[in-house]
């Protein structure tokens, strides 16, 4: 591992601690890009305005038209925690701006039966609800021929995704719906192209707000207050691990007042207790490990409509005995999970230091097709490297999940495979961190070799070494829980990493607990500190450059700061 430290701009800083940003803050956010403190304003009026969101202003027009005329609206949701809370804000946001609730209805695809996004079957789905318009959340960009289906059936549709365009030999290529608002689709200006499927839906909501209020609907001071649906857009968000910049923080940050404020939905108050977590400490942390990993098992091994009802839910006891469910159903994830990692990691042993491929694919007839995206993920942590998991799907072909590392686009790669091997992948999409494609049956061994050579030609030695930016050392004096309060008051993800800070400490004692973790107590800045490293067993040194990040260690109602030891050099 080698721990690279995060360059801070003098100027930066000092002008940021002028400003009254406390000075170690000043410091961690300067080096992350913050250049000035209006940057840190959450205010409703720093985000960006729906306008400079291709597609918004004729999908407000559409959704006014729609809602009325007294239409009815079925929304296409996605199996993840993303769809689910883009589903849950579209459907509250549509009632709240007036649409009947009779009228408002959804779908979401079941992950074995029917695949990912608008399919013609998910159409013909969604058909039983007699609607008058579809409309995609999280999904929908590259499902042309869904699309179709539905426009030749008489359907407007209204695609709202953030996903990747599908491309052919020609290029882009869009799907022929009435609208589309996807921040990455060709010719859109708006400065967040990190925005998520959650986000986009927030977007066209307020959007449809001003078409209805430049009608007459409502005034400024009537209007519905669409900024209560911001702890599921803060949710959705940070669970799909979209960068995090200064337009999401801003999101995210709203939406985290809101729940520390006690001013949230009661399916995700519901999430929070079955979690253990206190709402009024909220951090991003809860959405992305707490609460975010129970939305996103529903979806994985059973059905995704048991975590849109709990998001859906007025009802605090039925969101309680929703959220009950999915608990249970993620302890039930890990434990699948669990057997699923031993077989990978098994199956890895056979690579050495040296002889690791650039990319690594694994495919095992007893994966299941749910968790292969958090086992691809596990093991690109530990080989940093390129991996794709697959599983049998229950049409026979192979479902694959993939997870990538900085410098290599993994969305980009599976299209460079589908042009080298025509017809081997059946179907592909995702990001350049996460993706996602089905191959025919027997294919495996083909793209294991096609992703092996495109990872050879893309990725250089420099980019396979496993690096970790860290925060420089901690001043003794910042040691204390009052640091930690503040740190986790902060607004920190994908793309903005939470401090991770690095010293050089002396190993006084340490012992396995758990038999995989070891406990530490280190001498630090001339005091005694507590440190746990988590999933390492082997013995440490006496002396050793140590990057970690802060935490408090709760025991008897005393409060302590603890070091959680990330890596060491």
């Amino acid at each position: 591992m080698i721990l690279q430290s995060r360059d801070v701009p003098p100027r930066a800083a000092f002008a940021l601690e002028q400003a009254g940003v406390h000075p170690l803050l000043a410091r961690l956010l300067a080096a992350r890009g913050v250049r000035a403190a209006d940057e840190l304003d959450t205010h409703p009026s720093r985000l960006l305005r729906p306008d400079a969101l291709r597609g918004a202003a004729e999908a407000g027009r559409l959704l006014a038209d729609t809602v009325a005329g007294g239409g009815r609206i079925c929304v296409v949701a996605d199996y993840d925690c993303d769809g689910a809370t883009a589903c849950a804000v579209a459907l509250r946001g549509l009632a709240m701006l007036g649409a009947r609730r009779e009228h408002l209805h959804y779908v979401v695809p079941d992950r074995a039966v029917h695949g990912y996004g608008l399919t013609p079957a998910i159409v013909e789905l969604a058909r039983e609800k007699r609607p008058d318009l579809l409309v995609t959340v999280d999904n929908g960009i590259a499902s042309l021929e869904g699309v179709a289906h539905a426009r030749s059936l008489g359907l407007a549709v209204l695609v709202t995704d953030h996903h990747l365009p599908a491309m052919d030999a020609s290029g882009v290529v869009l799907p022929a719906a009435d609208v589309i608002v996807n921040p990455n689709q060709p010719g859109c200006a708006f400065d967040s192209k990190a925005l998520a499927g959650v986000g986009v839906v927030f977007y066209v909501l307020l959007a449809a707000r001003a078409e209805l209020r430049a009608r007459g609907a409502f005034d400024a001071a009537s209007q519905p207050r669409l900024e209560s649906l911001l702890d599921l857009v803060a949710l959705g968000t940070v669970a799909d691990v979209v960068r995090l910049d200064a337009n999401n923080r801003r999101l995210v940050g709203l939406g985290l007042a809101r729940v520390r404020a006690g001013r949230m939905q009661p399916g995700v108050a519901a999430l929070f207790a079955v979690a253990r977590r206190a709402p009024e400490r909220a951090a991003s942390f809860d959405f992305g490990f707490a609460l975010g990993p129970r939305i996103n098992a529903a979806g994985r091994l059973a059905d995704m409509t048991l975590g849109i009802e709990c998001l859906l839910s007025d009802d605090p006891m039925r969101a309680a005995e929703l959220a009950a469910q999915l608990d249970a159903i993620n302890r039930e994830r890990r434990e699948v999970e669990a057997g699923m990692r031993e077989a990978a990691e098994a199956t890895v042993q056979r690579y050495g230091d040296s002889d690791t491929p650039p990319a690594v694919a694994l495919f095992d007839p007893g994966f299941h097709e749910g968790v292969v995206g958090i086992v691809a993920g596990r093991l690109k942590d530990r080989l940093h490297r390129p991996t794709f998991a697959f599983a049998c799907g229950a049409d026979g072909t192979l479902k694959g999940s993939g997870r990538s590392i900085p410098g290599f686009h993994l969305r980009d790669a599976l299209d460079l495979v589908a042009k080298r091997h025509p017809g081997l992948l059946l179907r592909f999409g995702g990001h350049a961190m996460a993706a996602g494609c089905t191959l025919a049956a027997g294919g495996f061994e083909t793209f294991e070799q096609a992703l092996r050579a495109v990872a050879g030609e893309w990725l250089d030695a420099a980019t396979l070494e496993r690096r970790l930016a860290v925060d420089g050392p901690l001043e003794p004096q910042w040691f204390d829980t009052k640091t930690v309060a503040l740190l986790e008051s902060q607004v920190w993800g994908q793309g903005f990493e939470a401090p991770v800070f690095c010293d050089e400490v002396q190993v006084v004692q340490q012992r396995l607990v758990g038999e995989k973790h070891t406990k530490l107590r280190l001498r630090h800045g001339g005091a005694l500190r507590d440190a746990i490293w988590f999933g390492h067993a082997e013995p440490l040194p006496e002396r050793l450059r140590l990057a970690y990040r802060l935490s408090l260690d709760e025991w008897n109602g005393q409060q302590r700061v603890q070091m959680v030891v990330e890596a060491a050099a």
